[in-house]
């Protein structure tokens, strides 16, 4: 098992914007060539946006974009008719395949926090999709075929266990809270990368809120 913590990510956006963003792996002007992936996950960013900003348009392919709200609106148009807004508790998928433009904005009045995570395919190419699942349920998995990677959500009482699913591949993404995964102790933003996980519990130490990728092998 693998942690990294919150402040290792690495910064981004355009503060003078109101645009602010955390990366897990390399981005942008960031290049570490050891830290390119995990499993099939490519990104891991923590956004945040304040009233009135927000992304322009730009084009995306080859990736499966799965947006999480924690809390605020999420205005997301794009180049297939799709305008919706993401609210906190929806999951929300964009195949880019081929290729899409899309726009992410808060138009609303008060701050915007997501995670944004980017998943490669196995088949490059293909026609854009789109999916929005709204107010999906506690330990309702989530799947992502086209990377082979399931999603599980889970919200934990303070002292609740969850079991890890088994897998190639775990990424475990705190978004709040504080949970202990095998005897570490993760924080806001921390996030675990275990490899052939299996057997591994997580206990909230206070209410958590925690996103778990299971990924096969690559």
């Amino acid at each position: 098992m693998d942690v990294h913590r919150a402040d290792e990510r690495y910064p981004g956006g355009d503060p003078a914007a109101g645009i602010t963003s955390r990366h897990a792996f390399s981005f942008g002007p960031h290049y570490d060539p050891d830290n390119l992936r995990f499993g099939a996950l490519l990104a891991c960013n923590e956004e945040r946006l304040a009233p009135g900003a927000g992304f322009d348009e730009h084009p995306h392919s080859h990736t499966e974009i799965v947006t999480w709200v924690v809390e605020g609106e999420l205005t997301h148009r794009d180049s297939t008719g799709h305008e919706t807004v993401v609210r906190a508790g929806d999951v929300q998928r964009l195949s880019a395949a081929g290729g899409v433009r899309h726009v992410e904005r808060n138009d609303a009045s008060v701050p915007l926090t997501f995670v944004q995570m980017w998943l490669a395919p196995h088949d490059p190419g293909g026609d854009p999709a789109y999916e929005i699942v709204r107010g999906i349920a506690d330990s309702t998995p989530y799947a992502v075929p086209a990377a082979g990677a399931m999603l599980h959500v889970r919200r934990l009482a303070a002292g609740e266990r969850t079991a890890v699913p088994d897998g190639a591949y775990v990424y475990v993404h705190v978004v709040r809270g504080e949970v202990d995964l095998d005897g570490e102790r993760l924080g806001p933003g921390d996030a675990a990368r275990v490899t052939d996980a299996e057997a591994l519990d997580a206990v909230a130490v206070t209410r958590a809120e925690v996103l778990v990728w299971e990924m096969a092998g690559r």
